[in-house]
């Protein structure tokens, strides 16, 4: 509902309304497998900051049965080249 907001001596008045954000993403991804470092090239490029797409590309592969996933220790992603690495903790 209705609430009251004080900002630097200045009351207003605010409404609060529920709203749908858009969270889903799908892409591709090509990837090269090694024993404890997945390369992947050609990551799209969308309009997130790169903390995001690190994160992104973290959960996509964390323990992820079909992507050959783990514990993630590290991922390190190159926006310009469109490429990122990720190394997991232990071979697999």
């Amino acid at each position: 509902g209705k609430h009251t907001v004080n900002l630097d001596n200045k009351v207003s008045e605010v409404r609060v309304k529920p709203f749908t954000l858009e969270m889903g993403m799908k892409f591709k991804l090509h990837v090269t497998i090694s024993g404890k470092k997945i390369n992947v090239s050609e990551v799209p490029e969308l309009p997130i900051p790169e903390d995001w797409m690190r994160d992104k590309l973290e959960l996509n592969f964390y323990k992820c049965e079909q992507g050959g996933g783990g514990e993630v220790e590290h991922v390190s992603y190159d926006k310009q080249s469109r490429t990122a690495v990720i190394t997991f903790l232990t071979p697999g």
